[in-house]
């Protein structure tokens, strides 16, 4: 079974415990709040109170154990700066640090942090993108050019299948699942039929996916 070293339990740890503990991945939750760990106690295996600048703390938790430490302090960078380095220093096997700026990313990735993600960053993309029609459900960036968007089945689908709709070869992008009910079948061969109350899981860049569903 794997486990997680997980630092800060604000928020953003919260959602990453949560989403661990639906994977049966063993954590083991830090913060200096007691208050916070407290909350945290139903999610996760295990949890300490103490500060991760501390480096007799940090070597107290034995981080070389663990497959990955998450570092999800976001309200104090010089301390998230601090941990890395500590991390990195007592034999963490893969540093994964929270950053709300591009300055913040090269901090961390020159002292310690192997990734680098942005929630608030990432969120702000999610909400811009689906503010833009109802029929966006939801998005997520691959990478520069490229991203997932699952998206509400147009009225002029239904009845038509993958191959008539060529969207590949007018639009440029890809046709990666069909979405029933809750399902996702990725296996979508040529002839599969779209129907009412369909979603469809594309992927391609912004301004193709926005010519194609028309938003």
């Amino acid at each position: 079974m794997r486990s997680v070293l997980l630092i800060g339990m604000g928020r953003f740890g919260m959602s990453v415990a949560k989403k661990l503990n639906e994977m049966n991945v063993q954590v083991m939750a830090v913060d200096m709040d007691e208050s916070r760990i407290s909350n945290c106690l139903g999610l996760v295996t295990k949890a300490q109170i103490g500060d991760s600048t501390n480096e007799a703390f940090i070597a107290s938790l034995g981080v070389s154990a663990y497959d990955a430490c998450i570092l999800a302090i976001g309200d104090d960078f010089q301390s998230s700066l601090e941990t890395a380095c500590l991390l990195k220093e007592y034999g963490a096997k893969k540093v994964i640090a929270r950053a709300c700026s591009d300055v913040q990313e090269k901090f961390l990735l020159r002292n310690g942090a192997d990734e680098v993600v942005f929630p608030e960053k990432q969120l702000g993309a999610w909400t811009a993108v689906r503010s833009c029609s109802e029929r966006v459900l939801d998005f997520f960036e691959i990478g520069s050019g490229c991203s997932l968007f699952e998206v509400a089945v147009p009225e002029e689908w239904v009845g038509r299948n993958v191959v008539d709709l060529d969207v590949r070869k007018r639009y440029g992008i890809n046709v990666i699942g069909i979405g029933h009910e809750g399902h996702m079948d990725m296996d979508v061969g040529p002839g599969r039929v779209f129907g009412e109350g369909d979603t469809v899981l594309v992927a391609g860049n912004l301004g193709d996916v926005q010519r194609c569903f028309r938003f």
